[in-house]
């Protein structure tokens, strides 16, 4: 519980600034929490496993001129062993095989030291490729080029060409994946052997296939012609070896909401919005109305905003208007000329009154409601 404000006006209000200070400020005023991105995605193992051995083979690279330092090399390398082959060298890559900021690559090796050790000191001779003596036969992780998944089956297309050369087999080189190939453009198929939607066969033999963009709208095509289509895509129609635009608008086959209208467009249609004058339309503009919004009127064949109720008014009504107008005019000069008589200004009140009553009393609704309106 807060204590009682001191006695004073200074003591008081610097009593009252400390416990504003105190109070937590608002939502908006407060640090929002920052924003929660999502991890980046793990690389395989294989991936890890294949990025650390590169890595190893540089530093081997690396390290192939130097020797064990100090005074008499002659003397240490008959004594503790050749230094290409030492134990003090494979430390010296070790320390480096990984960076700093890759923990999957410390995992892996933390995993994986004894059987580089064990490789290093005892296989080197019968197993010198390391990627595949640790990576595929004692961790395995990978595969061989060409096949795919636990156990390590040929990619579609085969070992030598997985994907007939025009795709990427899922997993390969990896104990994961589905096998199932991503062909480029153009090429499709279970191994992509085939053209794809859209392409057709401009050349092939035993080992080579050359797949050639159709024209435009054709889905398949006997050759790279206007008239060579086969099939047509969505939105067009074959005709005679040719593909012809649907007209959407026309067929009824275009799903557009009740204030628009629709727009043919090559193998498609837009829906555009209808001018503010227009309660439905059929095209742009207020000429194209189905009916006028409220606030508009037909004019002719368009629909116009309304200029006020004397905008609405009849050939007769504007002869009346016209009349009184003139008859206001005469009966100032009138006055005028009596020199402010007061039997001559009734007159002037008095037929203004009447002529203001006759014409009002045929428009007084219309009158009313333009006045509410604003118009």
């Amino acid at each position: 519980m807060a204590p009682w404000p001191p006695k004073g006006l200074v003591p008081a209000m610097l009593w009252g600034l400390s416990l504003f200070l105190n109070l937590p400020g608002p939502i908006w005023l407060q640090p929002s929490p920052p924003p929660q991105s999502s991890p980046p995605p793990q690389p395989h193992p294989c991936h890890t496993c294949r990025g650390l051995v590169d890595s190893f083979n540089k530093g081997l690279e690396r390290t192939i001129r130097d020797n064990f330092g100090g005074g008499n090399t002659a003397w240490e390398e008959e004594n503790l062993s050749k230094y290409k082959d030492s134990e003090t060298r494979l430390v010296e890559v070790l320390e480096g095989v990984c960076s700093k900021s890759d923990f999957e690559c410390h995992r892996l090796l933390e995993l994986s030291e004894e059987l580089v050790e064990s490789w290093w000191f005892h296989k080197q001779q019968e197993a010198p490729d390391l990627f595949q003596w640790l990576c595929s036969d004692s961790l395995k992780l990978c595969c061989p080029a060409g096949t795919f998944g636990p156990s390590c089956l040929p990619c579609p297309g085969g070992t030598e060409r997985p994907c007939g050369g025009y795709g990427q087999c899922e997993g390969e080189g990896t104990r994961g994946g589905s096998g199932h190939c991503d062909c480029q453009a153009g090429y499709g198929g279970e191994a992509c052997g085939q053209c794809g939607l859209g392409y057709f066969e401009a050349e092939r033999n035993a080992s080579h296939l050359v797949c050639s963009a159709c024209f435009g709208p054709c889905a398949r095509c006997s050759g790279p012609e206007e008239s060579n289509c086969l099939q047509c895509k969505k939105g067009w129609a074959l005709h005679h070896l040719k593909c012809v635009d649907i007209d959407e608008c026309g067929t009824e086959g275009a799903n557009c909401g009740a204030d628009q209208f629709c727009v043919n467009t090559e193998g498609s249609y837009e829906c555009r919005d209808c001018a503010k004058a227009c309660l439905g339309c059929m095209g742009a503009g207020p000429g194209r109305c189905k009916k006028c919004s409220p606030g508009y009127q037909q004019v002719g064949s368009k629909c116009l905003e309304s200029a006020g109720f004397f905008s609405e008014m009849t050939e007769d009504e504007l002869v009346v208007l016209q009349q009184m107008f003139f008859g206001i005019i005469i009966c100032a000069l009138a006055t005028l000329a009596a020199k402010g008589d007061l039997v001559f200004t009734a007159i002037f009140i008095g037929a203004v009154a009447a002529m203001t009553g006759y014409w009002l009393s045929e428009r007084s609704d219309r009158v009313l409601e333009g006045f509410i309106k604003g118009r």
